[in-house]
Protein backbone atom coordinates (compact mmCIF):
# COMPACT_ATOMS: atom_id res chain seq x y z
CA UNK A 1 0.00 0.00 0.00
CA UNK A 2 1.04 3.69 -0.88
CA UNK A 3 0.27 6.79 0.61
CA UNK A 4 1.03 9.53 -1.40
CA UNK A 5 1.00 12.71 0.79
CA UNK A 6 0.61 16.04 -0.79
CA UNK A 7 -1.04 14.87 -4.04
CA UNK A 8 -1.68 17.20 -6.95
CA UNK A 9 -2.77 16.73 -10.36
CA UNK A 10 1.18 16.63 -11.27
CA UNK A 11 3.97 14.55 -9.96
CA UNK A 12 1.51 12.80 -6.96
CA UNK A 13 -0.84 11.95 -9.18
CA UNK A 14 1.59 10.35 -11.72
CA UNK A 15 3.11 8.40 -8.16
CA UNK A 16 -0.01 7.31 -7.90
CA UNK A 17 -0.58 5.90 -11.40
CA UNK A 18 2.69 4.24 -12.16
CA UNK A 19 2.11 2.32 -8.14
CA UNK A 20 -1.24 1.55 -8.97
CA UNK A 21 -0.11 -0.08 -12.34
CA UNK A 22 1.65 -2.88 -10.08
CA UNK A 23 -1.54 -3.29 -7.95
CA UNK A 24 -0.64 -1.03 -5.17
CA UNK A 25 -3.56 0.38 -3.00
CA UNK A 26 -2.96 3.89 -2.90
CA UNK A 27 -4.02 6.41 -0.42
CA UNK A 28 -4.01 10.21 -1.25
CA UNK A 29 -3.57 12.85 1.13
CA UNK A 30 -4.39 16.92 0.30
CA UNK A 31 -5.32 19.82 1.99
CA UNK A 32 -8.44 19.79 0.40
CA UNK A 33 -11.03 17.07 -0.99
CA UNK A 34 -11.95 19.51 -4.04
CA UNK A 35 -9.95 17.67 -6.65
CA UNK A 36 -10.59 14.57 -4.82
CA UNK A 37 -13.51 12.95 -7.16
CA UNK A 38 -11.50 13.90 -9.77
CA UNK A 39 -8.09 12.46 -9.02
CA UNK A 40 -10.09 8.85 -8.54
CA UNK A 41 -11.57 8.92 -11.75
CA UNK A 42 -8.21 9.39 -13.35
CA UNK A 43 -7.06 6.06 -11.24
CA UNK A 44 -10.10 3.89 -12.68
CA UNK A 45 -9.06 0.70 -11.62
CA UNK A 46 -7.40 1.24 -9.11
CA UNK A 47 -7.98 1.31 -5.21
CA UNK A 48 -7.21 5.08 -4.14
CA UNK A 49 -9.13 5.95 -1.23
CA UNK A 50 -8.92 9.87 -0.24
CA UNK A 51 -8.25 12.10 2.69
CA UNK A 52 -8.15 15.91 3.64
CA UNK A 53 -4.89 16.80 5.58
CA UNK A 54 -2.68 19.31 5.91
CA UNK A 55 0.78 17.47 6.14
CA UNK A 56 2.57 20.36 7.53
CA UNK A 57 0.72 19.75 10.44
CA UNK A 58 1.84 17.44 12.91
CA UNK A 59 -1.46 16.54 14.64
CA UNK A 60 -3.58 15.76 10.75
CA UNK A 61 -0.67 14.10 9.31
CA UNK A 62 -0.29 11.56 12.59
CA UNK A 63 -4.26 11.29 12.66
CA UNK A 64 -4.39 11.01 8.48
CA UNK A 65 -1.68 8.22 8.66
CA UNK A 66 -3.74 6.60 11.40
CA UNK A 67 -6.56 6.32 9.54
CA UNK A 68 -5.09 4.99 6.35
CA UNK A 69 -3.38 2.12 8.75
CA UNK A 70 -6.96 1.45 9.99
CA UNK A 71 -8.76 1.61 6.29
CA UNK A 72 -6.41 0.03 4.14
CA UNK A 73 -3.63 -2.15 6.26
CA UNK A 74 -0.08 -1.30 7.06
CA UNK A 75 1.87 1.50 4.67
CA UNK A 76 4.41 -0.20 2.38
CA UNK A 77 5.64 3.30 0.74
CA UNK A 78 5.12 6.44 1.30
CA UNK A 79 5.69 9.69 -1.03
CA UNK A 80 6.06 13.06 0.47
CA UNK A 81 5.63 16.26 -1.87
CA UNK A 82 6.76 18.57 0.32
CA UNK A 83 4.16 22.45 -0.34
CA UNK A 84 5.09 24.39 -3.29
CA UNK A 85 5.72 27.77 -3.30
CA UNK A 86 2.44 28.74 -5.15
CA UNK A 87 1.17 28.47 -0.79
CA UNK A 88 2.22 29.92 2.05
CA UNK A 89 4.55 33.46 1.64
CA UNK A 90 6.58 32.36 -1.34
CA UNK A 91 9.90 32.77 -1.62
CA UNK A 92 12.06 35.56 -0.46
CA UNK A 93 15.97 36.45 -1.87
CA UNK A 94 18.00 35.22 -0.17
CA UNK A 95 19.57 38.48 0.43
CA UNK A 96 16.95 39.88 1.80
CA UNK A 97 15.58 36.62 3.72
CA UNK A 98 15.83 36.91 7.38
CA UNK A 99 15.90 33.91 10.00
CA UNK A 100 11.62 34.30 10.04
CA UNK A 101 11.40 32.80 6.15
CA UNK A 102 14.14 30.55 6.49
CA UNK A 103 11.90 28.93 9.41
CA UNK A 104 8.97 29.14 7.14
CA UNK A 105 10.63 27.18 4.35
CA UNK A 106 11.77 23.96 7.15
CA UNK A 107 8.61 24.17 8.87
CA UNK A 108 6.51 23.87 5.13
CA UNK A 109 9.57 21.21 3.83
CA UNK A 110 12.32 19.39 6.42
CA UNK A 111 9.71 19.21 9.38
CA UNK A 112 6.83 17.22 7.91
CA UNK A 113 9.36 15.10 6.33
CA UNK A 114 10.88 14.53 9.52
CA UNK A 115 7.64 13.62 11.15
CA UNK A 116 6.47 11.35 8.62
CA UNK A 117 9.75 9.14 8.83
CA UNK A 118 9.51 9.66 13.01
CA UNK A 119 5.53 7.85 12.50
CA UNK A 120 5.96 5.34 10.41
CA UNK A 121 9.52 4.03 10.16
CA UNK A 122 9.34 2.09 13.41
CA UNK A 123 6.81 -0.32 11.80
CA UNK A 124 9.06 -0.60 8.83
CA UNK A 125 12.20 -1.88 10.62
CA UNK A 126 10.36 -3.98 12.97
CA UNK A 127 8.62 -5.38 9.68
CA UNK A 128 12.20 -5.71 7.99
CA UNK A 129 10.44 -3.69 4.59
CA UNK A 130 8.72 -0.75 3.52
CA UNK A 131 10.53 2.22 1.50
CA UNK A 132 10.47 6.74 1.93
CA UNK A 133 10.24 8.25 -1.14
CA UNK A 134 10.43 12.13 -1.25
CA UNK A 135 10.76 15.11 -3.55
CA UNK A 136 13.15 17.55 -3.31
CA UNK A 137 14.07 20.72 -5.54
CA UNK A 138 17.21 21.12 -7.72
CA UNK A 139 17.80 24.02 -5.27
CA UNK A 140 19.28 21.89 -2.35
CA UNK A 141 21.60 20.55 -4.78
CA UNK A 142 22.92 23.39 -7.18
CA UNK A 143 22.89 27.08 -5.95
CA UNK A 144 19.66 28.97 -7.91
CA UNK A 145 19.46 32.46 -6.68
CA UNK A 146 16.05 32.43 -7.99
CA UNK A 147 14.70 30.02 -5.64
CA UNK A 148 15.79 32.18 -2.89
CA UNK A 149 14.83 31.45 0.75
CA UNK A 150 13.74 27.58 -0.55
CA UNK A 151 17.50 26.37 -0.89
CA UNK A 152 18.47 26.07 2.36
CA UNK A 153 15.28 23.73 3.70
CA UNK A 154 15.67 22.24 -0.01
CA UNK A 155 19.31 21.52 0.28
CA UNK A 156 18.34 19.87 4.18
CA UNK A 157 15.68 17.70 3.06
CA UNK A 158 18.09 16.37 0.09
CA UNK A 159 20.53 15.41 2.32
CA UNK A 160 18.47 14.21 5.32
CA UNK A 161 17.12 11.35 2.99
CA UNK A 162 20.61 10.85 1.20
CA UNK A 163 21.62 10.04 5.29
CA UNK A 164 18.78 8.22 5.82
CA UNK A 165 19.14 6.01 3.02
CA UNK A 166 22.74 5.00 4.08
CA UNK A 167 21.83 4.26 7.49
CA UNK A 168 18.75 2.21 6.44
CA UNK A 169 21.03 -0.04 3.78
CA UNK A 170 21.00 -3.16 6.15
CA UNK A 171 17.33 -2.92 7.57
CA UNK A 172 15.48 -3.91 4.46
CA UNK A 173 13.88 -0.30 4.76
CA UNK A 174 14.84 1.71 1.60
CA UNK A 175 15.16 5.52 1.15
CA UNK A 176 15.34 7.62 -1.85
CA UNK A 177 14.46 11.13 -3.24
CA UNK A 178 13.88 12.54 -6.51
CA UNK A 179 15.42 15.94 -6.76
CA UNK A 180 13.49 18.09 -9.54
CA UNK A 181 14.55 21.26 -11.49
CA UNK A 182 11.95 22.19 -13.93
CA UNK A 183 8.37 23.23 -14.01
CA UNK A 184 6.19 19.52 -13.93
CA UNK A 185 3.70 19.49 -16.67
CA UNK A 186 0.07 19.70 -15.50
CA UNK A 187 1.29 20.89 -11.82
CA UNK A 188 -0.13 23.61 -9.72
CA UNK A 189 3.30 26.00 -10.42
CA UNK A 190 3.44 24.48 -13.78
CA UNK A 191 -0.61 26.38 -13.80
CA UNK A 192 0.38 29.24 -11.85
CA UNK A 193 3.47 30.06 -13.59
CA UNK A 194 2.29 29.67 -17.63
CA UNK A 195 -0.79 32.03 -16.78
CA UNK A 196 1.50 34.96 -16.39
CA UNK A 197 4.15 36.27 -18.39
CA UNK A 198 7.50 36.13 -16.66
CA UNK A 199 9.94 37.22 -19.59
CA UNK A 200 11.42 33.93 -19.38
CA UNK A 201 9.86 30.20 -19.68
CA UNK A 202 11.86 27.50 -17.84
CA UNK A 203 12.24 24.14 -19.18
CA UNK A 204 9.00 21.63 -18.13
CA UNK A 205 9.63 17.87 -17.05
CA UNK A 206 6.98 15.30 -17.62
CA UNK A 207 5.44 13.99 -14.11
CA UNK A 208 5.41 10.38 -15.91
CA UNK A 209 8.62 10.06 -16.76
CA UNK A 210 10.00 10.98 -12.90
CA UNK A 211 6.91 8.73 -11.85
CA UNK A 212 8.86 6.21 -13.46
CA UNK A 213 12.28 6.53 -12.28
CA UNK A 214 10.36 6.80 -9.13
CA UNK A 215 9.58 3.24 -9.73
CA UNK A 216 12.78 2.04 -10.42
CA UNK A 217 14.41 3.51 -7.31
CA UNK A 218 11.71 1.45 -5.55
CA UNK A 219 11.93 -1.49 -7.13
CA UNK A 220 16.02 -2.00 -7.18
CA UNK A 221 16.73 0.01 -3.78
CA UNK A 222 19.82 0.95 -4.99
CA UNK A 223 20.36 3.90 -5.82
CA UNK A 224 19.27 7.01 -3.52
CA UNK A 225 18.49 10.13 -5.86
CA UNK A 226 17.73 10.54 -9.44
CA UNK A 227 17.99 14.01 -10.61
CA UNK A 228 15.96 15.65 -13.00
CA UNK A 229 17.29 18.80 -14.71
CA UNK A 230 15.44 20.78 -17.24
CA UNK A 231 16.87 24.14 -16.19
CA UNK A 232 19.40 25.44 -18.70
CA UNK A 233 21.61 27.46 -16.71
CA UNK A 234 22.24 24.94 -13.71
Amino acid sequence: MLAVLGVGPGLGLSIAHRFGREGFTTALVSRTDARHATYRASLAGVDAPTYTADVTDEAQLRDVLVRITADAGEIDTVYFGPADATSGPGITPLTEAGAVALRTSFDSIVLPAARLVETVLPGMLERGSGSLLFAGGLSGKYPIPMLGSLAPASAALRMYVLTLHAALRETGVYAGILTVGGLIERGDIHRVFTAQDHGFTPGTLDPDDIAEKAWSLYAERDAAEAEFNALAAV
